[in-house]
This record gives structure tokens, sequence and C-alpha cells, in this order.
């Protein structure tokens, strides 16, 4: 992989852990501020910050096989 390639994906696994840390922040508000009143709430925000991290690993697991080639 070229030495650009490999930055962008860096990039990319940067850009999708952000991603991911901004909804576990929503959730760890929800957990601390709305529950039990806004327990309707949970499913969506705990979905979403599950695909965000779902999506992270993904890249960094795209990161690590390019570094090791």
């Amino acid at each position: 992989m070229r030495e650009d390639e490999l930055k962008a994906l860096e990039q990319e696994v940067r850009k999708r852990k952000r991603i991911a840390a901004e909804w576990a922040t929503q959730l760890h508000d929800l957990v601390e501020d709305r529950l039990p009143a806004g327990y309707q709430e949970l499913p969506a925000i705990a979905q979403a910050t599950f695909a965000a991290c779902q999506d992270w690993a993904e890249a960094n697991a795209r990161l690590a096989a390019a570094q090791q080639s």
C-alpha cells in the first residue's frame, strides 16, 4: 500500500473513532442525565453507538492489515 493510501486509512480510523466517541458520549449523557424518564431513547442511541464502534473496528482492522503488508 502506498504511503498516501496508508495515511488516508489512518485518517479514516481517527474519524471513525471520533464518531464512536461522540455516540458513546450521547449514551453516557442519557444514562447520567435522562434515565429512567428517557428510557425510550436508549435503543436508538445504543444501536447507533454499537454501529459506530463496529465501523471503527472494521477500519482499524483494515489499517492493521495494511500496516502488516
